[in-house]
């Protein structure tokens, strides 16, 4: 016993972290035809919010409001997914939560 073969080392060395992607950023969640379906909606949502800011004049101009709010959000939200299921955020938020939102 004086020669410690009865102490053994009792935990195991430190894993190494996996290295992550800058910022994070990850396509897994977002294979196939899904990733250039959300580009382009976000592109083509960008358009519609440039092309009504173009407009300067209107006479009936409660059309074009409309039209403002929905391209805006439609922008925001598919940038919001974008962000979501490209980066680690899918990771940390878990996907029940994902599907949640």
């Amino acid at each position: 016993m004086e020669n410690g073969a009865v102490y053994n080392e009792t935990t195991e060395p430190e894993a190494k972290a996996p290295r992550r992607r800058p910022f994070g950023c990850t396509l897994r969640h977002l294979r196939g035809w899904r990733l250039p379906v959300k580009v382009v909606q976000a592109i083509f949502s960008f358009v519609a919010v440039v092309c009504e800011e173009i407009v300067d004049d209107c006479i009936t101009c409660s059309g074009l409001y409309f039209f403002e709010f929905i391209s805006c959000s439609a922008f925001l939200l598919s940038l919001l997914i974008l962000c979501v299921y490209c980066t680690d955020l899918y990771e940390s938020l878990g996907e029940a939560k994902v599907q949640k939102l």
